[in-house]
């Protein structure tokens, strides 16, 4: 054949029209087609192994993502290093560095050698820009050591030196210094009252601590607020620490240091030695708050780091859980007894007392023969929520502070175990300032407001945990409770004061202890707890008392808590 086509084909018009065309769209077409092939090797091969892995290995970086980063290396490289080293080594890059934030660039090859420009954000040496350079043949990265931070080779490591600032003074909000002066030698002209709530500064001896302070920027053996205001407020007091980055014994970054700012707390001095006072060289704790902000006013003792069964203050929870539930009425009459019986186990009143009649009569009499079986009628579910809304399971949002806890409902199982919760005590824990919290939200009309240690806005949101109308008839109860019940030792000459007494048994109240019977009626064995404000309809002043093995709530917290409203009230 000569490539001509057939006379029968060129002498049909349509045909011949047809084979114009495609024949004047072929040199199209193969411009077309090699366009595509062009755009497809920029979109699908444009990257180098090398680069491609290089951006892996960058992406895997910036988020920190290191076992990511270890598959990438060559096999070589990761039988010499384990994922757990490779790990380390960045870390401590940037603990030393102080590092924030990491952010790469796109790369730039020649060959398998890849230039990946890094930037780096540091708490105390500002933002630093470089490069590192990596070997990836194959798209598999020869790793060393030095490609933690950009700058560094292979005979030079990242080094620091550095010095903290001034410490920074805590004053109280009546004005008092609290403490000043550097951080191996605080003082206060305050005395004992500012060093019970300002607390102390040791240097850490343990190595999480260690190195949470190193990456902070200071050497591992500085002071730091152990307790106290001191450990609450230590990222303001301390400051950032300045110096010098190096590589070897070159200077890449500096920083000045910055001291710390002044913190003006909530606390009164005056009712923070009340509060001392109060607790009389006992174990226990004291928290007093400012009612409309949920301020807070004094601590004392272990007011917030160690939880324990408060006993039947919690029945200001039940109340309010059996009010809303509708399970309750002020005029309900309860039989008088001595105890209630709940899956065969009495539960006793305190002292084994007689007590019932209506409503406010049991609660100001603590009854636990009317709360237990109460708190069966409203249910796990209905006493956990409530619980939860007054505070319970919540993050205190203060350093040291210890969140007070109930377990949930699906493991408060039996009739007993709601009984005993609906008392306060099965594994139902809080703490002194807790509990003043819970006073705190009746006292403010059923609004909580957090507990803060610095100023709060009276007009700032808070959280609404039950309606004005039953918080107003909680207030009622609770005033029954030190005009006629268990807290009359913290009436206060012509002012109205609400309260709830508890004495918690720190046996097993399901009657599993086999103690029990031994140290029934023993002080000791019981802690007793008191939770108030003053005055009742205007509240100036919350105070929460728990005395650890101390008896009664209404014998021996009450009065001591009572000093406190006092000194709260002449504010």
């Amino acid at each position: 054949m000569d490539g001509s086509l057939p006379s029968e084909v060129t002498s049909n018009p349509i045909v011949e029209r047809r084979r114009r065309l495609i024949h004047r769209a072929l040199p199209v077409l193969a411009v077309l087609a090699l366009g595509a092939f062009v755009v497809g090797v920029t979109l699908g091969g444009g990257d180098s192994k090398a680069e491609q892995a290089t951006r892996d290995f960058a992406a895997a970086w910036v988020r920190e993502d290191y076992a990511a980063m270890h598959r990438l290396l060559s096999p070589e490289r990761r039988a010499a290093v384990s994922r757990e080293q490779l790990a380390a080594a960045y870390r401590d890059a940037a603990a030393t560095a102080t590092v924030t934030r990491i952010a790469t660039s796109d790369p730039e090859s020649d060959g398998d050698v890849v230039r990946l420009p890094v930037t780096v954000d540091t708490r105390i040496f500002g933002r630093l820009e470089g490069e590192i350079v990596l070997s990836a043949p194959e798209g598999e990265i020869d790793w060393e050591p030095h490609l933690v931070f950009p700058g560094l080779t292979p005979s030079i490591a990242l080094d620091r030196r550095t010095s903290a600032p001034a410490r920074a003074k805590l004053v109280s909000a009546d004005g008092v210094v609290l403490a000043e002066g550097p951080a191996d030698a605080r003082s206060s002209p305050a005395g004992d009252v500012a060093a019970s709530i300002a607390g102390g500064l040791e240097a850490p001896t343990d190595a999480v601590e260690q190195q949470v302070l190193y990456e902070r920027g200071f050497p591992r053996d500085t002071p730091v607020g152990a307790s106290g205001l001191e450990r609450v407020f230590e990222r303001r007091l301390a400051g950032t620490p300045g110096g010098e980055l190096l590589a070897g014994s070159k200077v890449i970054a500096r920083g000045e240091p910055r001291p710390g700012r002044a913190v003006r707390t909530t606390i009164d001095t005056r009712v923070q030695e009340a509060a001392n006072l109060a607790l009389a060289g006992r174990l226990g704790g004291v928290a007093a708050l400012e009612p409309r902000t949920g301020e807070i006013i004094a601590l004392a003792g272990i007011a917030f780091s160690a939880p324990q069964p408060p006993g039947s203050t919690f029945k200001i929870v039940t109340a309010t859980a059996a009010l809303e539930a509708r399970k309750v009425k002020l005029a309900d009459e309860f039989p008088v007894a001595t105890a209630a019986t709940i899956d065969g186990v009495e539960l006793e009143n305190a002292n084994g007392e007689s007590c019932g009649g209506d409503f406010a009569s049991s609660f100001a009499h603590s009854c636990n023969s009317v709360f237990a079986p109460l708190g069966v009628e409203v249910g796990a579910e209905r006493l956990v929520e409530a619980a939860e809304r007054f505070g319970w399971n919540e993050d205190p949002g203060i350093s040291g502070a210890l969140p007070s806890t109930i377990p949930p409902a699906s493991e408060i199982a039996t009739p007993l175990e709601v009984g005993s919760t609906a008392i306060g005590q099965f594994r139902t824990l809080a703490t002194p300032l807790q509990m003043a919290s819970v006073a705190q939200t009746i006292a403010n009309g059923g609004i909580r407001k957090r507990p803060s240690l610095v100023p709060q806005p009276a007009n700032a949101a808070g959280r609404r945990v039950t309606s004005q109308a039953i918080a107003k008839t909680v207030e009622k109860l609770m005033l029954g409770v030190v005009e006629f019940g268990t807290g009359t030792l913290a009436h206060v000459d012509g002012v109205e004061v609400a309260g709830k007494t508890g004495t918690a048994e720190l046996g097993d109240t399901r009657g599993e202890d086999p103690d029990a019977a031994l140290l029934d009626g023993d002080p000791s064995n019981t802690d007793a707890w008191f939770t108030s404000y003053a005055p009742a309809g205007k509240p100036r002043i919350v105070v929460a008392v728990m005395l650890v093995r101390n008896g009664a709530g209404g014998a021996t917290a009450a009065p001591a808590a009572q000093g406190v409203l006092v000194a709260g009230l002449k504010r």
